[in-house]
């Protein structure tokens, strides 16, 4: 069973960046699917990215798209979510998620969550 810490999360003024982590331990990531989904108070959960390792692909939520890049280190054990340009609208807590044999489609339905952390964008 992988489990996840996610990081990196803050206070920001718009137009500014952050980059979150998350570290996977448990296993590896070969056949996994792993990403981020959001969520803000009063919000359902929105699926913002992630990398599908078993296919080879990638996924951006279209509100992010062009403002925000996965990636991963050589290991593949930790993910990162670099988010450029931010606006208000990307406030919400952000929580990595892992799927065995997931697919990106449904990353608000992972099975495996990091702890979160909170993107603030305000000026």
């Amino acid at each position: 069973q992988v489990q996840l810490v996610d990081s990196g999360g803050g206070l920001v003024q718009p137009g500014g960046s952050l980059r979150l982590s998350c570290a996977a331990s448990g296993d590896t990531l070969d056949y996994y699917a792993i990403g981020w989904f959001r969520q803000a108070p009063g919000k359902e959960r929105e699926g913002v990215s992630c990398i599908d390792f078993r296919r080879g692909s990638i996924y951006y939520a279209d509100s992010v798209k062009g403002r925000v890049t996965i990636s991963t280190n050589n290991a593949k054990n930790t993910i990162y979510l670099q988010m450029n340009n931010l606006k208000p609208e990307d406030t919400a807590r952000y929580y990595c998620t892992t799927d065995y044999y997931g697919t990106c489609s449904e990353v608000v339905d992972f099975g495996v969550w990091g702890q979160g952390t909170q993107v603030t964008v305000s000026s």
